[in-house]
């Protein structure tokens, strides 16, 4: 027999008189809730923030998932609405629907709870060498040939995206036209053009013919190498020819017919080649 019914016991035998806290009530009922988080992918995540949300201040309060990313609120009063928020970096949070415990389902197991990976703004930020950048814009101009023959290195079609070229890729583009067989086969022609003509006065036949043909070799090397690879770097200049590839034709080919004498610095924009001037003077002397 406990404490209380047996004082109620003696109050009734005695006549003394019985008071209203005297009489027996049962303890407060309380029920439970309860869980486990893990992503949609079935993955527990532990770390999770759960809220109690209540109309009435909540009794309990926030908790975080565990090791087993498990959580359970005890003690909660039966009739009350409970509702609760699970919320987890880089997830979207997840509200469990209304719970109302009562003495007949005192305790809620929450299934189905499955955090959503959070649609966040991503931003990826590239930082790309120059130098890689314009050695694979070389070697790709490195094998145009116009149509398919003749060497067209010198030309950039992508002018938007064009990098400045380096001292070391100026020499490699100047090296790679002169070599090139049509080149040589171009001073052969010329050589011969230059034999039939008697120019430059050198005697006639096999000796006379190699003659001219390193001459025009000579004329034509001084020309690629100083207005191609020596000034460029020097006075910071483009010796490539930038593609127009848009506008009327009156415009193209003044365009064609300037690149001459015009050229992008390195800065991308437009200025006298003095590079090109000087280097068909230097040939020339």
């Amino acid at each position: 027999m406990n404490r209380r019914k047996y004082l109620l016991l003696i109050c009734f035998s005695t006549g003394l008189p019985v008071l209203a806290e005297d009489i027996a009530t049962p303890d407060k009922q309380t029920g439970n809730i309860s869980g486990t988080v893990p992503d949609v992918y079935g993955d527990i995540l532990p770390g999770a923030s759960i809220t109690p949300l209540c109309a009435t201040p909540c009794e309990a309060e926030t908790q975080t998932s565990n090791n087993n990313a498990a959580f359970s609120f005890n003690n909660l009063r039966f009739g009350i609405p409970n509702q609760i928020r699970i919320a987890a970096d880089g997830f979207e949070n997840r509200e469990i629907p209304t719970i109302v415990l009562a003495p007949d389902s005192p305790s809620f197991l929450a299934t189905g709870i499955k955090l959503r990976i959070a649609n966040l703004p991503t931003t990826i930020t590239v930082h790309a060498d120059t130098t890689q950048i314009t050695t694979e814009q070389v070697h790709f101009e490195m094998q145009q040939r116009v149509p398919g023959i003749i060497p067209n290195i010198y030309t950039v079609y992508d002018s938007q995206n064009a990098v400045p070229l380096t001292v070391k890729l100026n020499y490699q583009l100047a090296l790679k036209v002169s070599a090139d067989p049509v080149t040589l086969a171009g001073v052969a022609f010329m050589a011969g053009v230059r034999q039939t003509a008697h120019n430059p006065d050198y005697v006639l036949g096999a000796k006379g013919y190699g003659q001219r043909m390193g001459a025009e070799a000579a004329d034509g090397f001084s020309d690629i190498l100083t207005g191609g690879a020596i000034l460029p770097p020097l006075l910071h200049q483009d010796s490539r020819y930038f593609y127009q590839g848009a506008g009327t034709a009156k415009s193209r080919l003044a365009h064609a017919l300037s690149s001459p004498f015009v050229c992008k610095g390195d800065s991308r924009r437009w200025q006298p080649n003095y590079s090109s001037v000087v280097g068909d003077l230097a040939a020339a002397l």
